[in-house]
């Protein structure tokens, strides 16, 4: 009967805590900080549900590989669609998957949990991305969950690791083991804000480690982040893990860039690079200005 009354009181202080922040909101309205616009609902989400909802998914066909959306009429109903960089073996990382794209809305959104901890929005996007995770789970699947870490320099001016707090609980709803200690950045990112896409390669090359201590042979890794752009970051950390033992390395971010064409890292023939080169230069792609880590 004791249980019942506290379970009964606990379920109560939520509705009350639920009716205040209603309450609050009409009297206090806070603005969207997307659009600008009222927030005319009760959320802790500082993001109002039109913002929201216009996030746009990542367009099929995808890659079954880096999951980048591939523009092709030739792609016809091919059971497994791999790009060129997948082809070639070019990642270290066996799959990856994004919530939407990153542009107009999306843009705002993780540039605002980038520089400023808001848990609320961590923990929505942790949600979109364990439905991604659920869709694949099969493909997916893992054995420890691992935030893309920042270097301890940007960490320190920041006061926190916005791939931590969407990992965090990601992990939690995913019911896979977490840690943010295995990997660390060892090379700072340039200071220079626009960086073509050699150097964004060139900057995160050999930029990830183990830390000491750290095991992971023969598990199955997911790291997490919330930008992906060239794929270069994910590669590195992914060349990190390989190399210490891990079975098998995947990948979800929140966004992904769609308008940014990889670039052929080192690994790759010299053969290779200067095609794939002449097949970005082709595509329109050039230096370019991201807050991410790559």
């Amino acid at each position: 009967m004791g249980l019942d009354v506290q379970s009964f009181f606990t379920r109560a202080a939520g509705w009350l805590a639920e009716a205040g922040g209603a309450f609050a909101s009409l009297v206090f309205p806070a603005p969207c900080r997307v659009c600008g616009g009222v927030l005319l609902t009760a959320n802790r989400v500082p993001i109002c549900q039109e913002c929201l909802a216009s996030f746009v998914p990542i367009p099929h066909p995808i890659c079954s590989g880096c999951g980048r959306a591939i523009v092709s009429e030739r792609v016809g109903e091919a059971p497994e669609i791999l790009c060129r960089l997948c082809r070639l073996g070019v990642y270290a990382f066996t799959r990856a998957r994004s919530y939407g794209v990153y542009e107009d809305a999306m843009v705002r959104a993780v540039v605002l949990l980038k520089y400023e901890p808001i848990v609320p929005l961590a923990r929505w996007f942790a949600n979109r991305l364990a439905e991604v995770f659920r869709r694949e789970a099969e493909s997916l699947r893992a054995d420890l969950l691992v935030p893309v870490p920042l270097h301890r320099d940007r960490q320190r001016e920041r006061g926190y690791n916005q791939a931590e707090l969407i990992a965090r609980p990601l992990a939690s709803a995913l019911k896979i083991h977490y840690d943010d200690r295995v990997l660390v950045r060892t090379k700072p990112r340039p200071d220079r804000r626009r960086l073509s896409l050699h150097q964004r390669w060139a900057a995160v090359r050999g930029a990830y480690a183990i830390r000491p201590g750290s095991r992971v042979d023969n598990l199955r890794v997911l790291l997490v982040d919330d930008v992906m752009t060239t794929g270069a970051t994910l590669d590195a950390c992914a060349r990190a893990l390989r190399k210490s033992g891990a079975a098998a390395v995947t990948a979800l971010t929140v966004a992904r860039a769609l308008r940014i064409g990889p670039v052929a890292p080192v690994s790759v023939p010299r053969e290779q690079g200067p095609r794939l080169e002449r097949d970005s230069a082709k595509s329109g792609v050039g230096a370019y200005s991201e807050p991410g880590k790559g």
